[in-house]
């Protein structure tokens, strides 16, 4: 047997036992294992995935293994944590160098948390101490907060570098979209409900499973397309223009041609379209709200519908600012007013929260014959506030920045929206 073949061969055996030792001690990750296979890649110089395979470097595996045996486990145990939290399918919407190290640091937490004998390293202690730092400010260290916390508190590149070599594992390379993969996002996110359900039994027996459930609760709550929110409010109206579905241009030029300026038939000068025409955008302005965190969520709802089309030219939509009482209401029936709104507007209130207000201010607007087809709200908020009890005859959505477990839940007629802090400065 060549060298070669023998290195592979140890390689794999390595490969085989650090998976065993997961398997053995972390029964509940016996499905996401069987997920993920591992595969050799020759001169490679590195761990990585792509989110449904395992590269490794036969080489590069002896050497980390000769290095410290418990440094095997500890990749693929974090490899796998990436495919779990579906880290690599975000990839392509994010600053990577962000993403890149607040995943690593998630997946790095979450191991010291379940305490795998067989995945212990040296640097562990400084690591711990630099976690209990980090949570003071975070909180709950997911990879969506730890990279929220960094948006808003930018790294030097001296703290980049300190923290790359304590949590890095495995290279990122492969973290972009594909077009086929052996395991797609769907078959994880079935993975993960089925961890999350096994988990539950595991954490009777013993602790030290918190912030892995933390994580997949993050990665399996429901998230939605803000572009199909808005289709919620869409109404059937008419517009003047030509109504190409229902117009032949075939007897048109025919008529034309033999009887000069004489078509015969004519187009119709309306057509359907589904397009928002009338909604609330309500506003909380209390005083947890910052300013420019409404304005973003502004200037995200108007790019929305504007790149869309989905506006009438002429529509209805009020702008209802309120803390515990309605502050201010801005009408808008065009584009222009929209954009002098997003220009000029400014937040009033700063009080205490209370939805309610909102609610009976659209009632009594409504009386006047304000709205002729009101088709829904969206309230923008924190959520610490008084929700009404009776539920309308629109729709309700209450979009939150970002998810918060301290939270109170949302009424059971109304839809529950998650919007995350980079995705409204997209």
């Amino acid at each position: 047997m060549s060298d070669d073949r023998k290195i592979s061969a140890l390689a794999a055996q390595i490969m085989g036992i650090a998976r065993d030792d997961i398997l053995i001690h972390l029964r509940f990750f016996d499905r996401a294992l069987a997920g993920l296979e591992c595969r050799e890649r020759q001169k490679m110089g590195c761990f990585a995935t792509d989110g449904s395979i395992c590269y490794y470097d036969p080489e590069y595996v002896l050497l980390c293994y000769q290095e410290n045996p418990a440094n095997i486990t500890r990749t693929c145990l974090h490899m796998l944590l990436h495919c779990i939290f579906f880290h690599s399918f975000r990839y392509d919407r994010l600053d990577k160098d962000k993403w890149d190290l607040a995943a690593d640091i998630a997946v790095e937490n979450v191991i010291l948390d379940l305490g795998l004998a067989g995945a212990v390293l040296e640097e562990d202690e400084t690591m711990l101490r630099k976690l209990k730092i980090l949570r003071e400010d975070v909180g709950a260290l997911t990879a969506e907060r730890i990279y929220r916390y960094f948006t808003q508190n930018p790294l030097t590149e001296r703290e980049k570098e300190e923290l790359r070599k304590l949590f890095v594992r495995d290279v990122h390379s492969l973290w972009k979209p594909a077009e086929e993969l052996l395991v797609t996002k769907e078959q994880w996110e079935k993975i993960s409900e089925r961890v999350k359900a096994e988990l539950k039994s595991f954490t009777r027996s013993r602790t030290g499973a918190g912030s892995l459930m933390k994580n997949l609760e993050e990665a399996t709550r429901d998230r939605y397309d803000y572009n199909e929110i808005l289709r919620r409010f869409m109404v059937t109206g008419e517009e003047i223009g030509v109504n190409d579905d229902e117009f032949d241009y075939v007897y048109y030029t025919y008529g034309l041609e033999q009887y000069g300026n004489l078509p015969l038939i004519e187009p119709l000068e309306y057509k359907e379209s589904h397009r928002v025409k009338e909604f609330v955008i309500a506003i909380d302005t209390s005083a947890s709200c910052r300013g420019e965190i409404v304005k973003a969520f502004l200037n995200k709802t108007y790019s929305i519908l504007k790149s869309g089309e989905n506006f009438f030219h002429r529509m209805n939509v009020h702008i209802i600012q309120c803390d515990n009482q309605v502050q201010e209401d801005t009408k808008i029936t065009c584009q222009e007013e929209f954009d002098i709104f997003l220009r000029q507007g400014r937040l009033t209130g700063l009080g205490a929260t209370d939805f309610r207000p909102v609610f009976d201010y659209v009632d009594n607007l409504r009386e006047r014959k304000e709205f002729e087809n009101l088709k829904g709200l969206i309230y923008f908020t924190d959520g610490y506030g008084i929700y009404p009890e009776r539920m309308p005859d629109y729709q309700v959505i209450f979009a939150f920045l970002g998810e918060d477990e301290n939270r109170a839940p949302v009424p059971s007629w109304s839809m529950k929206v998650v919007l995350e802090e980079e995705g409204l400065s997209s």
